[in-house]
């Protein structure tokens, strides 16, 4: 390769790795605006503000607020994918599994309620990354049902999980878990429910 070549390489090169930088940037200051305010605190204009960027190189990225909370969904999504994914190929039992499964939702829930919300939101944007990023982390949760209930069984009682997770979380954000109320916490909830699941025959 030539030296102009290389050159032209080089600065092709810094210039994708400096609109990345930039890109994660967005992201996270988009991030921190809902865990702060919910999606309404969230427009293209603070986000620039708030990473040092201009308002245009915001909308260079996204192409609106709807977009820019669609890849937020989407790369929560991802992540708890990749964290079920650890969990499907640990040597821990299914039932330890799940269980670590179903905390590590619960705590999104707890530390990042409006991020948690909007996980399980159908985005305003382009859905299809989303919706892959979705499918991705059901399929993994329903492997780790499966090898507890066996896979016919796995959606029945997977949904049944979620829908426990979600009321869970929901209970314990609005104060209404209350240990001396109930005296049990959310911990204890979902040791119980894995113990109710049936054994796959």
């Amino acid at each position: 390769m030539s030296t102009q070549a290389r050159a032209y390489a080089l600065r092709v090169t810094t210039r994708s790795e400096s609109a990345a930088a930039t890109r994660r940037s967005l992201l996270e200051a988009a991030g921190a605006l809902l865990d702060l305010g919910g999606v309404e605190a969230v427009t293209l204009r603070e986000v620039g503000a708030r990473s040092g960027v201009s308002r245009s190189a915001a909308y260079r990225h996204f192409a609106d607020k709807e977009a820019l909370l669609t890849v937020l969904a989407t790369n929560a999504l991802s992540e708890l994918g990749d964290a079920l994914e650890v969990l499907v190929n640990s040597d821990d039992s299914p039932q330890e599994s799940l269980r670590s499964a179903l905390l590590a939702l619960i705590t999104i829930g707890r530390t990042r309620p409006h991020l948690y919300r909007l996980m399980f939101t159908t985005p305003a944007g382009d859905p299809a990354a989303a919706v892959r990023a979705a499918e991705r982390a059901q399929d993994l949760f329903l492997d780790i049902v499966g090898r507890i209930t066996g896979p016919r069984r796995a959606r029945r009682y997977g949904a049944l999980l979620l829908t426990s997770a979600h009321g869970i979380t929901g209970l314990d954000l609005s104060g209404h878990l209350d240990l001396n109320k109930w005296h049990t916490n959310a911990e204890e909830l979902v040791d119980t429910i894995i113990s109710l699941l049936p054994k796959a025959k």
